[in-house]
Parts: structure tokens; C-alpha cells; sequence
């Protein structure tokens, strides 16, 4: 039998990541300019950085208890109070192998075979093949550009069924940058309460807001014991390559996922633990500097595309615009091919992101202020070029 007979059928079955790809082709060019994978192009804070050297340098190198260090889980208790209003117990959060883990995490200790898990669309590359991992069954719940990317009831009535458990999105979200306002949470929270359905709500992006606030369904009281709330310090703070997320929930269902954490990762890494407590506690001022840069990046992709004529919505959270290209006869992934071909830049075909983000594209404008005006620059020619494509022969 071919070796390659024994593996798993249903890790066959699951694609490479979309969003890999695009990255892997950039990164062998230097001269293309990617605007693909969702990281920040800032340093570490140094002070972060110097409390990791140090611990590296007095030895702490060790194991820490499988739910974490005590002092970074009060941090994290206290940063979820202070900044959104969220109380969480000691004993209701655990550190994990970044935000990545939590989610794996939270679908393994839910999902029996069947189980039909809710996957707001567009969506987080992960969330439907960790699904089919735990033997369950991703639901995409389209929302629109028309709609703003916001979920809706309606949205969530149009495919839930009797075999539905639970429900997973990220707001603010990538690769939209939509995000939800208290008022749009409210009936979404009555639904998940008649519906006895638990939820998985990634919340990495929850510092990059612009104009507004983060809301988190979890600050609704009624739904609040139902929210496994998955985030980390990995976007908020420059520190995606130490690889330190979290988890907050209700006791009985954390117990249960720290035993999966147990048996798997045994802890997060002691020395980006100690580092992650000087992040929380000392890190806020460079993270509203990030921020700032951002929302400058931000305005400059979303007038960019209004002079290509390009459908965008206006992106109020992370660092994603989600431009449709549709009009120019294209979906996305046509698209992201040939502007990489013609003109050097990379994007992310929207269809990496489900079936609803198909003629769409998404740009990370978390690169430099000069590298995102030379890629308009090259993009908004290869627009034009496109349009003029699709004039009728006179």
C-alpha cells in the first residue's frame, strides 16, 4: 500500500491554506509588495522584548503549571475587566499556544461527529477545516458587503437545524474588518440563548477599532456562561512569533479544554509568558501608537479603492480592506493571479475565506505607508487596464 494510502481520509480532503500560497510566491520575489498574510509589520515593543531576554538570562526556562503562569492570568483577568468590561475568574482562563490553539481547542472539547458547527462567512481560514478535524460539520453563514459584513439574525434562521451546536465568528473581522456594535449584538445574544447554542467568539483583532469600540458578546449577562471568548497578544501587540493566546469561559467548559491543552501543548512558552505580562501591563502605549499608524493606512487603502471604483466596505476594526472586484469580470482569485503576474503585488483571493468572499479580494494594509501607495499605484494601473478591457469595440 502507498504510503501515502495510510493517511488520514479527512486530512486528504482539507485544502492548503489560500492565504499560504500567495505569501510563499511573494516571499521568493523581492520585488513584489505583499499585501497578504495578516501580520504586523511592527517590532515587539522593546520593553516586551527585554522581559523576555531577562527570563531567558535567569534561567526561567522551565515548564509553568499546565493553565498558565498565575501572574499572566491575573493580567489577563484584569485587562478584560479594565478594557471591556468582561469578569472572568482565575480559575475561567487558560493560556494557550496562541489564539490558534484556543480555537482548536474549543471545537475539540465541543464537537461529537455530525455536530454542525455555524461559520460566519467571510470567515478565519481554520475554523471549517478544524471543524472536519473533530469530525463535525462547518455551516457557512453568509453576510454581505451590502450589510456591512454585520451577522444578523436572519442570516443565522436561514441554516440552522436541529443537528446545530454551536456558532463561531470573529468580529472585529478578518478579512472584512467589520465589526459588531452593541446594538447589532443584542438580538444576536436572544437568539443564541433561545437556541442553546454555545459560542466560539474570536476577539484577537479586539484593539484595532477605529471610531468605535470593541463590543464583545460575552458582555451580554444572558449568553455570557454560553461564549468561549479566544484571543491573545499576537496582533495587539506586535508579538505574533511568541505565541501567546488565551481562553476565557465558564468553568465547566474550560476544565474540560484544559485537559485537551494537557495531554497536548502542556503549557505556552514560559520565557513569551513573562513577556506577555509586560505587554499587559506596560504595553498599552505602543499599541495605541500602532493603532494610530493603522487608521492613517486604513483611510489611505479605503480612498484607494474608491478611486479605482472598486466596492469596498469601509473596514472599522484589524487591518484588512475586502475590495469586490466583480465588476471588472473577474472573481477573486482570477484577480490576485493576474495582478501578481502583471504588476508584482500580492493579495488574497476572498474565496480563502469561503464561498462568500469569492469576488472579493483582501488586502493587509499592516505593511509601511510608502509600500501601500506604491501597491495602489501598480494596482489602480492594473484596474484601469482591466476596465478598458471591457469596453465595446468601436
Amino acid at each position: 500500500m502507498p504510503i501515502h494510502d495510510k493517511v488520514s481520509r479527512i486530512v486528504k480532503q482539507i485544502p492548503p491554506s489560500g492565504i499560504r500560497r500567495f505569501f510563499d510566491i511573494a516571499s521568493q520575489n523581492s520585488s513584489v509588495i505583499s499585501l497578504g498574510v495578516g501580520e504586523p509589520d511592527f517590532s515587539t515593543p522593546p520593553s516586551i522584548n527585554k522581559a523576555g531576554i531577562e527570563a531567558l538570562e535567569q534561567g526561567m526556562t522551565h515548564y509553568t503549571s499546565n493553565r498558565g503562569l498565575p501572574e499572566l492570568i491575573a493580567e489577563i483577568a484584569s485587562y478584560l475587566s479594565k478594557r471591556f468590561a468582561l469578569d472572568y475568574r482565575h480559575d475561567e482562563i487558560l493560556v494557550t499556544n496562541g489564539s490558534s490553539e484556543g480555537i482548536d481547542l474549543a471545537l475539540r472539547m465541543l464537537i461529537n461527529p455530525g455536530d454542525e458547527v455555524l461559520v460566519v462567512e467571510p470567515s478565519y481560514v481554520p475554523y471549517g477545516p478544524i471543524v472536519r478535524l473533530c469530525g463535525g460539520v462547518p455551516v457557512p453563514v453568509p453576510t454581505s458587503l451590502e450589510h456591512e459584513f454585520k451577522l444578523t439574525v436572519e442570516d443565522l434562521e436561514r441554516v440552522i437545524t436541529p443537528q446545530t451546536k454551536a456558532l463561531i465568528f470573529c468580529y472585529p473581522n478578518n478579512p472584512t474588518g467589520a465589526i459588531m456594535d452593541r446594538e447589532d449584538w443584542e438580538p444576536i445574544a436572544r437568539f443564541i440563548e433561545e437556541r442553546d447554542l454555545i459560542v466560539i467568539s474570536d476577539e484577537i483583532y479586539a484593539e484595532l477599532t477605529y471610531e468605535k469600540e470593541h463590543v464583545s458578546i460575552a458582555s451580554f449577562a444572558c449568553v455570557k456562561d454560553r461564549v468561549i471568548l479566544v484571543s491573545g497578544l499576537s496582533k495587539a501587540f506586535a508579538m505574533t512569533g511568541w505565541r501567546v493566546g488565551y481562553v476565557a469561559a465558564s468553568e465547566p467548559l474550560l476544565s474540560e479544554m484544559l485537559k485537551i491543552h494537557q495531554y497536548t501543548a502542556l503549557c505556552a512558552p514560559t520565557i513569551s509568558q513573562i513577556a506577555a505580562v509586560e505587554a499587559l501591563q506596560n504595553g498599552g502605549g505602543p499599541c495605541q501608537a500602532m493603532v494610530r499608524q493603522y487608521d492613517e493606512r486604513r483611510r489611505l487603502a479605503v480612498s484607494a479603492f474608491a478611486e479605482m471604483g472598486l466596492p469596498c466596505n469601509v473596514p472599522a476594526g484589524a487591518f484588512y480592506v475586502f475590495p469586490r472586484v466583480t465588476d471588472l469580470g473577474m472573481d477573486g482569485q482570477a484577480f490576485a493571479e493576474a495582478l501578481l503576474t502583471e504588476e508584482e503585488v500580492a493579495v488574497v483571493p476572498g474565496c480563502a475565506f469561503g464561498e462568500t468572499g469569492k469576488g472579493h479580494i483582501r488586502c493587509s494594509y499592516a505593511t509601511s505607508i510608502e509600500e501601500l501607495r506604491e501597491a495602489f499605484r501598480r494596482m489602480a494601473r492594473f484596474v484601469e487596464r482591466k476596465k478598458q478591457a471591457l469596453q465595446p469595440m468601436r
